[in-house]
């Protein structure tokens, strides 16, 4: 094995107090979690889960234009609020 190097982070105190808690109920401290996650990252090539922007997917975008659509068609029965729509669902 290799020597070893110290490693400095910022991060928020609250975070940090967290996070050993966490990993303290897990049986480690932060730096062991740390090295984990360095070297889960090294095996699969990249952070170990997945990391994107939280946009909506083709589905998602098609069913929310065309929800805009029906809100805006004037040909579309429209309710006042849900005990109405109900009613109408049971007849």
């Amino acid at each position: 094995m290799t020597g070893t190097t110290d490693f400095s982070v910022r991060m928020d105190d609250d975070i940090k107090k967290q996070c050993e808690t966490l990993y303290g109920e897990l049986g480690m401290n932060l730096t062991t979690a740390i090295n984990v996650f360095l070297r889960q990252s090294l095996r699969v090539g990249g952070f170990p889960f997945e990391v994107r922007l939280d946009q909506p997917n083709k589905e998602t975008i098609a069913a929310m234009l065309e929800a805009e659509r029906i809100a805006h068609d004037p040909e579309v029965k429209h309710y006042s609020d849900v005990e109405e729509a109900l009613r109408e669902l049971k007849r």
